[in-house]
């Protein structure tokens, strides 16, 4: 069974157990070729051959809250490959916050680069490896979003913190309610080492596999609803409460020993890239 937790304004959660099928269709719904995107006992299969990818987004948005997704990635040679599993607001100006999976050749390790926009600005990339195959079993990918940072979390171990530092001029995504969106599709251009190794098409259909959806997060109905005014107000939920304004201790290790071991890039310190570095950079 696919599993959601969806948070009501009363603060009442919500455990919907469903078939797959049903689940998908009722919450989710494809953004393109649908017929690339199936479902397989309890389980929703994204495909990508030379001819397309495939998408797929929420029906509702969410404004704070925690969204959490069990994914199992591309087996075998997935170079030039691109699973992205994102939140994003419409527009322009809009608000994003990503999880993208960069394929690699067989034996090689795959790179999770996140990254983060506000109101349209985006450049703001880490890229870490990972302590585990993620292509062998599912492993649970976390937004964490409140009031007072992002924190982007691994099978509960935060790998990277995005804090609010409005203070020092620091745009911090907090009045755009964002979709969940997911999708697959081939980014060869980029993706593995810098677009030098291309995707191999003798080896598609590739499939990536989402299992189940945990989302606690503070729902707007699409076109309806005012998402500040609903789940802007600090304090009203449980994500502001004064144990989730920083890390605790626990935390503060795992992140540290995930920054030690696993960071491959950060924009932070990308001085060829920047003649000033952004100014969440500077301490």
């Amino acid at each position: 069974m696919l599993r959601i937790f969806l948070l009501s304004f009363s603060y009442l959660a919500m455990f919907l157990n469903v078939m797959a099928s049903a689940y998908f269709s009722e919450l989710f719904e494809p953004i393109w070729a649908p017929d690339h995107i199936t479902t397989q006992g309890d389980h929703v299969r994204l495909n990508l051959d030379s001819a397309t990818g495939c998408g797929f987004m929420s029906k509702n948005k969410y404004l704070f809250g925690k969204i959490s997704a069990q994914i199992k990635l591309v087996q075998g040679d997935s170079a030039g490959t691109v699973t992205a599993y994102y939140l994003t607001a419409d527009g322009p100006n809009h608000d994003e916050l990503d999880f993208e999976f960069l394929g690699n050749v067989s034996g090689e390790p795959y790179l999770v680069q996140t990254n983060l926009f506000v109101n349209g600005t985006g450049d703001r990339e880490q890229r870490h490896s990972l302590w585990f195959d993620p292509t062998t079993d599912f492993h649970n990918y976390t937004f964490f979003w409140n009031h007072h940072f992002i924190i982007f979390q691994v099978d509960q171990v935060p790998i990277r913190v995005f804090e609010k530092k409005e203070e020092m001029g620091v745009q911090f995504p907090k009045a755009q309610a964002m979709g969940i969106h997911g999708s697959l599709w081939n980014g060869d251009d980029w993706a593995t080492e810098g677009g030098r190794v291309k995707t191999n098409w003798s080896h598609s259909p590739f499939v990536v596999t989402f299992g189940s959806f945990e989302v606690d997060a503070c729902a707007v109905s699409s076109g309806i609803d005012d998402a500040v005014a609903k789940c802007g107000k600090p304090g009203k939920f449980w994500w502001d409460k004064s144990s989730n304004k920083k890390l605790d201790k626990n935390q503060r290790r795992q992140l540290k020993m995930v920054q030690d071991k696993y960071l491959v890039y950060d924009y932070c310190k990308d001085t060829a890239r920047f003649t000033q570095m952004p100014r969440e950079c500077q301490n």
